[in-house]
């Protein structure tokens, strides 16, 4: 009685320990001594087509997976030129082929397929450019780019999408 059960669990927790996992991770940069921060979960690509295949074209995206991907600012931010209070905002990426939008939310602590436009902070477009080399994870890293300025980027598959900021 007790060997098929334990056979059930093993079975069970080895399709779990064979599953997709995307681990948290977080990436942030202080800059004038403000910081800027993102928590986001990293999907991988398993073999899978990413951009068009997975994650569709012309619709919203969480960013990343599980809970949605959480932006906090101590600073105002100028968000290639969307204005950005300091506080807790939600990203969201629009994909298109050739042009991608972050999506800034001011909904906040919701699962990451949960959209509503009417929370929207305002959309941005972002550069696209192409990876160098086949970008398996998932990666979002934010990094400063002068006295008041950073970069956010976002890198998967084979798309590189970046907008550049300002700390006012």
């Amino acid at each position: 009685m007790l060997r098929p059960l334990f056979a059930a669990l093993l079975g069970s927790g080895l399709l779990f320990a064979q599953g997709y996992n995307s681990p948290a991770a977080t990436t942030s940069v202080a800059i004038d001594g403000k910081s800027v921060h993102i928590d986001y979960h990293t999907p991988s690509m398993h073999g899978r087509k990413i951009f068009g295949g997975l994650v569709p074209y012309g619709k919203i995206w969480r960013a990343g997976a599980n809970e949605a991907t959480a932006l906090h600012t101590d600073a105002e931010l100028d968000l290639g030129g969307l204005k950005i209070p300091k506080g807790d905002y939600t990203l969201y990426v629009y994909p298109e082929a050739n042009q991608w939008k972050l999506v800034v939310s001011k909904q906040t602590g919701q699962w990451g397929t949960v959209y509503n436009e009417g929370q929207d902070l305002g959309r941005v477009e972002m550069k696209l450019s192409a990876a160098p080399t086949s970008v398996d994870t998932w990666k979002i890293t934010l990094s400063q780019s002068g006295p008041h300025a950073g970069k956010l980027r976002m890198e998967w598959e084979n798309t590189v999408a970046e907008l550049p900021f300002t700390v006012r």
